[in-house]
């Protein structure tokens, strides 16, 4: 029988971390040796206990993930990363991933996807979410810095404006994206006051103008 995979928690919020542990204590192939509330002591753990996989929140207070995860991987470099967030943004992700990190779970998908994750990166391979993959390999074009009197738009957001000019409801925009209604919806008020519009026929004026409809429709 192989041996199970070892893995580290580390969240600021002890429910979360214990909603975690009890995902991962369900499976007989996984065993956590080690929870941190911040990173340093997460750096503690990958020093003492070398685990093979690092579950890693992003939004640590003092220390942030990014800077935690480069830390834990200089202390372990055998341990893989996985960081664990509520940013649902592919700069978020290429922030990760070059800081060390093999994989990237976005919170609300925990509970289906955080086995597999886990998995996936302890075997030497890299996770991401669907949602942010798919964006990772989307055209330069999408990728482009654009905004307005509020300020730039995230990349996840340009992803949104395009999805509501070409007609899409918050439903079907969350059902492509992955993600929830609500956090369509959060997007969604983020782009009319960073652009500083208020209809949709303003929203698509503006798309068109800058060049973002000719990134392609959806499949």
């Amino acid at each position: 029988m192989a041996e199970a995979i070892r893995v580290g928690l580390c969240d600021d919020h002890g429910v979360v971390r214990s909603g975690l542990r009890h995902i991962l204590d369900e499976e007989a192939d996984i065993v956590v040796v080690g929870e941190a509330a911040n990173a340093e002591d997460a750096v503690a753990i990958a020093r003492s206990e070398h685990p093979d996989v690092f579950v890693m929140d992003l939004g640590l207070p003092g220390t942030g993930g990014i800077t935690a995860t480069r830390q834990v991987r200089e202390a372990s470099p055998s341990t893989a990363v996985l960081i664990l967030t509520v940013h649902d943004d592919v700069g978020y992700l290429r922030k990760a991933f070059e800081a060390g990190a093999s994989g990237y779970l976005v919170k609300e998908a925990a509970d289906v996807e955080l086995v597999q994750a886990v998995r996936t990166v302890a075997a030497g391979g890299e996770y991401v979410h669907p949602s942010l993959g798919a964006a990772l390999l989307a055209p330069d074009a999408a990728r482009r810095r654009l905004g307005g009197p509020g300020g730039e738009l995230s990349e996840r957001e340009q992803e949104v404006l395009r999805l509501i000019t070409l007609g899409l409801t918050n439903a079907e925009i969350g059902e492509q994206l992955y993600v929830s209604v609500r956090t369509v919806e959060t997007h969604r008020a983020h782009i009319h006051q960073k652009l500083n519009l208020k209809t949709r026929a303003e929203l698509v004026s503006f798309a068109r103008e800058t060049g973002l409809l000719e990134d392609g429709g959806v499949e």
